[in-house]
């Protein structure tokens, strides 16, 4: 069987690169991170709670951002999932490559890939406590959008 390839090649010989896109300015953007912004705010569209960005790029070698979130139902759960994968469809033309838990709806997850998308009920964010696993993880909350604008009382 020609087609097939076994391929035994050492780690050092496959080439690792970071997705990064250089804006005319000169600037390096990841584009996992805006990626993970677009999720997140795909999310906060959908009302999900207490969204958290965990950049774990430099602690693990299975995503470079963790996006957890609360949704206070199963069917919110569902609703910030589809919004998520409508959103990063149309702005970034993929689709998770896995998607679990969406049936039941308690906890779903969404791998792209280089971000991480986890969406919980309340009961299950605090019993697996992400956050804590990850506690060595840089932590990036998003600013809380509030429907009155940018006022910003004390």
């Amino acid at each position: 069987m020609s087609d097939y390839f076994q391929g035994n090649l050492p780690l050092q010989s496959v080439s690792v690169t970071k997705n990064a896109v250089r804006s005319p300015q000169g600037e390096i953007e990841e584009v996992s991170d805006k990626l993970a912004i677009t999720i997140a705010e795909a999310a906060s569209d959908r009302k999900a709670g207490d969204i958290l960005l965990l950049r774990v790029a430099d602690v693990s070698y299975l995503a470079d951002y963790f996006v957890l979130m609360t949704g206070y139902s199963r069917v919110q759960v569902r609703a910030i999932a589809d919004a998520i994968e409508g959103q990063v469809e149309t702005e970034w033309q993929r689709r998770p490559l896995r998607t679990a838990g969406k049936a039941e709806g308690s906890w779903v997850l969404q791998d792209y890939g280089e971000v991480i998308v986890h969406i919980m009920m309340p009961k299950e964010r605090e019993f697996y406590n992400l956050e804590a696993f990850w506690s060595h993880a840089e932590r990036l909350e998003l600013p809380k959008s509030d429907e009155g604008g940018t006022n910003q009382h004390d």
